[in-house]
């Protein structure tokens, strides 16, 4: 009888132990952004794009985003930020990683992806926040014009928020379209649920000049 119940004990806590790895596994990693104009959480998608999961996780933990600007704005399109303090100067970046917008992921509205410039694979830190469907910003091919804006996560709370700061009204600025009139500023970016990347990430050591940093804006093209 006691070896029969040590059995049963035995199982119920293998059981309750691959639950909770099984679970553990599912979960993706949660980032809340909280903006002048409320708070947006993001859930990232480590699994189709690991490098730029990685790449902006990194960002978001060293505290790169917290003071930068939404700095571009286009209504049924998208907003952009991630790189611009509130005087409009670009913060120094990291190396620019590889584009992985070849994982299946499509710009839908609600999705983040990567800002870069006419090169597939400048992303650093820019982002945006698709507000419509934009499959002319998805992958096609493995070439200049076909590489696409790698998605990698997608807003689960906040969209409100999102188009808000969609609705904000825009200004030519330090030379720049589309930026909107009353700075939109993120404020704190914060991991608040890790999930498979538990293990934290190391923060980036940003360049002491802004060598790194495109020539060019990191900008997703304007809508046709």
């Amino acid at each position: 009888m006691k070896k029969q119940a040590m059995w049963i004990l035995t199982v119920t806590v293998m059981v309750a132990l691959l639950g909770s790895t099984a679970l553990a596994q599912s979960q993706k990693p949660l980032v809340k952004m909280e903006t002048s104009k409320g708070v947006i959480v993001i859930e990232l998608d480590p699994k189709a794009a690991p490098k730029t999961t990685e790449n902006f996780l990194a960002y978001v933990k060293s505290g790169f985003y917290d003071g930068t600007l939404f700095h571009r704005v286009i209504k049924g399109f998208m907003i952009q930020g991630g790189g611009l303090t509130p005087d409009m100067q670009r913060k120094p970046t990291q190396p620019p990683i590889m584009n992985e917008a070849d994982n299946g992921l499509k710009n839908l509205k609600g999705t983040i992806a990567m800002a870069r410039t006419s090169d597939p694979h400048s992303a650093t830190s820019q982002f945006f926040i698709n507000t419509a469907n934009n499959a002319a910003l998805d992958f096609t091919s493995k070439n200049q014009m076909g590489w696409g804006y790698c998605a990698f996560g997608k807003v689960t709370q906040g969209m409100d928020v999102v188009q808000a700061i969609e609705g904000v009204g825009t200004t030519i600025r330090a030379g720049q379209r589309d930026v909107p009139t009353e700075p939109v500023i993120i404020i704190k970016a914060t991991v608040i649920g890790a999930g498979t990347l538990s293990t934290p990430t190391p923060a980036p050591t940003l360049a002491p000049t802004p060598t790194s940093v495109p020539s060019a804006t990191a900008s997703p093209p304007v809508k046709k």
